[in-house]
């Protein structure tokens, strides 16, 4: 037979039981960029505009927007820093190129260029491993966003067989 105080010792039990579930949904797991990959990247970008003969800034943010590398060729401007990374803010905001975000929302440009911190102009990536959006690379200091883009694709190619292998 139960006693009252075994009943609630099982009922307890059954409902801690039941509880863990929820529990682990209330938790996610998240992928983070390393410093040294973030790293790379913006060197590799911003060597490639060198390569063409561009000055610039590359800004690698996480995936909060945070800055983890900042990297500013010798004669780029101060201000190619603050250009590169609004434009990888605009990425991480939107989680598409920042060319894309112009484009797919031109409607909006100028309130989201009003956002301290965002500007949505081209030259802006997301970094990607195993589907999930680690962070973005923002150039700036080439003759155009098309140009700074390039650079910005190339930080990203250096690093890709990292970014593709990591797992699920």
């Amino acid at each position: 037979m139960f006693t009252r105080k075994s009943v609630a010792g099982l009922l307890t039990a059954a409902l801690f039981a039941a509880s863990q579930p929820a529990l682990a949904d209330d938790t996610v797991e998240t992928r983070l960029m390393t410093l040294p990959l973030a790293a790379d990247i913006a060197r590799a970008a911003v060597a490639a505009c060198a390569k063409a003969g561009y000055q610039v800034s590359a800004v690698v943010v996480d995936r909060s927007g945070a800055p983890q590398v900042v990297m500013r060729d010798v004669y780029a401007s101060r201000h190619t820093i603050d250009i590169a990374s609004g434009k990888a803010n605009a990425v991480v905001l939107s989680g598409v190129s920042s060319a894309e975000f112009r484009s797919n929302r031109a409607d909006i440009v100028p309130e989201m260029n009003e956002i301290d911190g965002v500007l949505v102009l081209d030259g802006g990536l997301p970094i990607r491993a195993a589907g999930a959006l680690l962070g973005a690379v923002g150039v700036s200091g080439a003759p155009g966003g098309d140009k700074d883009e390039v650079c910005a694709r190339a930080g990203i190619e250096q690093v890709q067989d990292r970014l593709d292998f990591v797992g699920d």
